[in-house]
């Protein structure tokens, strides 16, 4: 299934992630199977994926690049008023 396979290191929050051990909890208890945490993470990217034309995912891809822009612009100022203090 995954001849294929290049590793990707994640960053998500806590919330996030514990929503997502709860599905991955779920999914066990309704497939009697095992279900991973990384099988639940694949399927979503996966899903989402299949909706990329979808609003409401255009909206939090463009928060989520916004969030970051701040966050990146932000340590850059801190970096410049540091930088010239010395």
């Amino acid at each position: 299934m995954f001849e294929k396979r290049t590793k990707v290191l994640l960053m998500l929050p806590p919330d996030v992630l514990d929503r997502a051990r709860v599905l991955a909890g779920k999914a066990t208890a309704a497939l009697k199977l095992p279900v991973s945490l990384q099988i639940v993470l694949r399927t979503l990217i996966g899903e989402g994926l299949k909706r990329e034309d979808h609003p409401a995912l255009l909206a939090n891809i463009e928060d989520q690049a916004k969030a970051v822009r701040h966050k990146r612009s932000l340590a850059r100022s801190i970096t410049d008023i540091k930088s010239s203090q010395l």
